[in-house]
């Protein structure tokens, strides 16, 4: 018999989204005594159903709104070292397939069946985000278990971002094994190279999820074209690799841009590159007055509406963004548009973006519809798993 203590579905709630593969469970549907809140954050429990049959391992946080994440189905298993090596193995084998080089996401959280984690590699480098309660307190398990499973020399721990704040865990950044890299690391991705700086830069240091859409970019690129909310160059230093004439990357932070001249020294192509330190918004409206026109533009902002309550304000700043990129899209070029908000689903994202570029004086054609590629892949009971979307139109002339 387990030892572990147990949380309890609610009568009348239905545990059918359980069984078929949901991995959350609500603080309003358990049976919340005293008993289960004082279980401590990052504990595992079995969760039962309203008949007290076992469902499955979970772990527990009384001080999220998602009280229990699924572990493992198997109500009597036991996370420790064999059972994290057990889901990393499967995790590598699945990026080994499809990856000849090892940078790519590894770990995709409840997708790869392990809830709230998120780990990029950087070679022998990996970044982890324990983002929810269990894996914050197994930190150190499981940076040992990625030395076993992956060889990696070097593991950081990121631990900052909204869902941290969500699960009640403090902001902390620190090297779990090996040492700090003394200097951003060269990633090659589709032709181009990217810096990724794994102290100082956003989330893990790059965004991977974006390299099936930078490939499709690099299928239109041709000319001048602009890279808007580029960060450390993604889309730009990508159509630059692939033949674009010249690239403008412009983005609010000195540091991600100061990362896109390495990357663009780096791969031989800086004499193509200019960058511009600006508010987004600003830097779109300036170059409509000024009569700048560009073969493609791409706006990849981030996340507008990380939530449901911020969707309707998400979806209106979609919209602008598409309002005044469209003018500056050369007659039968090209607009990548993009959003990172699991809230905005594809239909209402593409709406407002139609929207936009109407209201832009534009109109056109939508050719391709883009999504993350295989490192970031989608629990299909779980939409937030499947975040990303690109949309890419011809304009008319």
């Amino acid at each position: 018999m387990s030892t572990l203590p147990v949380i309890r579905l609610r009568p009348k709630t239905k545990p059918q989204a359980i069984r078929h593969g949901f991995p959350w469970v609500f603080a309003d549907e358990v049976v919340t005594d005293r008993r289960t809140r004082g279980i401590k954050p990052g504990s595992f429990a079995v969760l039962e159903d309203p008949e007290r049959r076992p469902m499955a391992l979970v772990t527990v946080n009384p001080e999220s709104k998602i009280i229990g994440r699924v572990m493992d189905a198997d109500p009597e298993a036991v996370i420790d070292a064999d059972w994290l090596r057990g889901r990393l193995k499967r995790a590598l084998a699945l990026r080994e397939r499809f990856y000849d080089t090892p940078f790519y996401r590894l770990v995709h959280a409840e997708a790869d069946g392990l809830p709230g984690l998120i780990i990029d590699r950087f070679g022998d480098a990996a970044v982890i985000q324990p983002n929810a309660a269990w894996s914050d307190a197994m930190a150190q398990e499981i940076a040992a278990a990625l030395h076993d499973v992956v060889g990696v020399g070097t593991v950081v721990l990121n631990g900052q971002g909204r869902a941290r704040g969500l699960e009640g865990l403090p902001e902390r950044m620190e090297v779990l094994t090996g040492h700090a890299p003394a200097a951003p690391i060269e990633v090659p991705m589709n032709g181009a190279i990217y810096l990724a700086d794994l102290m100082g830069g956003q989330k893990t240091g790059l965004f991977y999820d974006q390299r099936p859409n930078h490939a499709f970019a690099q299928r239109i690129a041709s000319g001048r074209v602009l890279d808007v909310f580029s960060h450390v160059g993604g889309f730009g230093l990508a159509m630059l690799a692939a033949g674009a004439e010249h690239a403008t990357c412009v983005d609010g932070s000195e540091a991600a841009l100061s990362l896109a001249k390495k990357g663009a020294e780096a791969a031989g192509v800086a004499d193509r590159l200019e960058t511009i330190r600006q508010d987004a918004f600003a830097a779109l409206e300036a170059m409509a007055n000024e009569g700048r026109q560009f073969d493609v533009v791409i706006c990849d902002p981030p996340a507008f509406a990380p939530s449901k309550p911020a969707l309707e304000a998400g979806l209106r700043a979609y919209e602008r963004v598409a309002k005044l990129a469209a003018p500056l899209v050369a007659p039968g070029g090209y607009l990548g548009l993009c959003s990172c908000s699991h809230a905005a689903d594809l239909t209402s994202f593409r709406n407002a973006s139609a929207r936009g570029i109407g209201r832009g004086g534009r109109r056109g054609q939508l050719i391709h519809t883009g999504q993350a590629g295989p490192d970031h892949p989608t629990l299909p009971q779980l939409a937030e798993t499947g975040y990303l979307k690109a949309l890419f139109f011809r304009l008319d002339g």
